[in-house]
């Protein structure tokens, strides 16, 4: 239990670094547009990371900055091994998450059918 609580702040941590970095350090064009960071999920090892990002726009923008994070995962990894102190600084794979807008969009839906009765 108690390594599991410990992953979980190691999370939120990195989640909270993550984020702060792509929307204040990151100076590539291509993440101009809205990108939430959802979820983190390290490995016990701490070797590896995946980052769970939203990105507001369509199928190209969103490729765009996947692409942009993609390149700049070892600029963020530097970044994140400077602001948390951990024993070893976890590899970033960065995953698009469509839930967010897959949400909004069965909102919407049932909003229109609820109109229609």
């Amino acid at each position: 239990m108690k390594n599991n609580t410990r992953m979980i702040r190691i999370n939120d941590e990195i989640k909270k670094e993550v984020s702060e970095i792509i929307r204040s350090e990151m100076k590539d064009p291509r993440l101009s547009v809205m990108t939430s960071v959802l979820k983190v999920e390290t490995t016990n090892d701490l070797k590896y990371c995946k980052v769970y990002v939203s990105v507001l726009g369509d199928k190209e923008e969103k490729d765009k900055v996947m692409e942009g994070l993609k390149n700049a995962s070892g600029f963020i990894r530097k970044q994140v091994a400077m602001r948390i102190n951990l024993r070893a600084t976890p590899q970033f794979k960065f995953e698009l998450d469509d839930s967010l807008e897959y949400s909004i969009r069965i909102s919407k839906l049932i909003d229109e059918v609820n109109k229609g009765e």
